[in-house]
């Protein structure tokens, strides 16, 4: 992968090529940065810069077949590991190997892609996938034979907020004394979930959201987009290039989210003292249950997204609204003046606590009828 592909981020791209450049590989490192900022992309480009002996800045100036190993991920001294769940393919002790065919076909067609892109490839969104022990015996078997090649190599660990305790534990000692050139990357959107004793041991670098700008170029350049269209799509992506790219195709899951937002909130407001909309409420509950748990995961954080905006709209800071309902009869200045700061917090927490439920098995009927509820009570909330 050539830097030159990667969108924006030009600091850190620099600074890697530098650091290599220079002889100064960091063992092991964490990628942090929100969905659609390049963090996965960027790691590829980087271990490409590393084990062919690339130079000047881009992956096309060193060792000609190592590059073209690359371009189908190929090379054997690169390693992924990724959460992963049972499925037809593997009943039992799943690990990243029994996906890299899919693996790769996600990084050829959604290198931008984010786990909920990842399970619905794999067909298991029902399931909520990890990084565990059998995971952490498979890299550290994969790390104790020699290179290849002879020389560096690289271990990818995605979404390494996966990572269980079992495999952390498992993986401790190895982070912090590697063997003679072996390289740690580890990509994470959310480094507060990950332990405190692997994230001391890696140098951190932290991706921003992408420009407006810069994906409002791509878009123009990629997808034959006029200036107006690219603006609005690169506005409503909010720095997330792979959210552009769905708001491009139409098959963004935000639009199904939309559509049961909007169901909810509105009778969430009519079912004070309103029998009728407390039926409602429960009939989406149960409708919402039968979805896969990192559908309905995905979709409260969604939810708290949409009452954040709200809350934006209602105290004038309309530079920062980026979001724009699809549904017709709703407007979001409407909704806006019911979302202030005597409800925001209670609904943030309310929201979150349900994701901590469902991630944990719980109940997903009982959990969003009883935060139905308890939204009924918060939109009637005075400021």
């Amino acid at each position: 992968m050539l830097f030159s592909e990667i969108l924006g981020q030009d600091y850190i791209k620099s600074h890697l090529t530098q650091s290599v450049d220079n002889g100064r590989i960091p063992h092991a490192q964490l990628f942090v940065g929100p969905e659609g900022s390049g963090t996965l992309p960027m790691a590829i480009a980087y271990a490409q810069y590393i084990l062919c002996k690339n130079n000047n800045g881009e992956n096309n100036t060193g060792n000609e077949s190592c590059n073209l190993k690359f371009n189908n991920l190929s090379h054997p001294d690169l390693h992924f590991a990724f959460p992963v769940t049972t499925s037809e393919k593997a009943k039992s002790h799943p690990v990243s190997s029994h996906y890299l065919e899919e693996w790769r076909q996600l990084l050829k067609e959604q290198p931008y892609g984010n786990l909920f892109d990842w399970y619905k490839l794999l067909g298991v969104d029902n399931k909520q996938g990890q990084i565990g022990v059998d995971e952490a015996q498979d890299i550290v078997k994969a790390l104790s034979l020699k290179s290849y090649e002879g020389g560096y190599k690289v271990m990818i660990i995605w979404m390494a907020e996966k990572m269980n305790i079992a495999a952390a534990n498992k993986l401790l000692k190895l982070i912090e004394e590697p063997p003679t050139k072996t390289i740690f990357l580890l990509i994470a959107e959310d480094e507060e979930q990950i332990i405190n004793t692997i994230r001391s041991r890696c140098q951190v670098l932290h991706f921003p959201p992408l420009a407006e700008e810069v994906i409002k170029e791509t878009l123009k350049n990629k997808y034959d987009l006029n200036d107006a269209a690219a603006t609005k799509i690169a506005h409503q992506s909010n720095g997330n290039y792979n959210k552009a790219c769905d708001l491009v195709y139409q098959d963004s899951e935000d639009i199904q989210f939309e559509t049961w937002f909007i169901l909810w909130v509105r009778s969430a407001f009519k079912a004070k003292g309103n029998k009728a909309a407390i039926h409602d409420l429960i009939s989406w509950s149960e409708d919402i249950s039968k979805t896969g748990r990192e559908t309905q995961k995905q979709f409260l954080k969604f939810c708290l997204d949409f009452f954040r905006q709200a809350l934006l709209l209602n105290y004038s800071a309309d530079n920062l609204v980026y979001l724009e309902p699809k549904i017709e009869k709703f407007k979001l200045e409407n909704f806006a003046p019911f979302i202030h700061g005597n409800n925001i917090m209670e609904i943030s927490d309310e929201l979150q606590d349900a994701i901590y439920h469902i991630e944990r098995n719980g109940n997903s009927k009982i959990i969003l009828t009883d935060l139905s509820i308890k939204l009924t009570r918060l939109l009637h909330k005075k400021e």
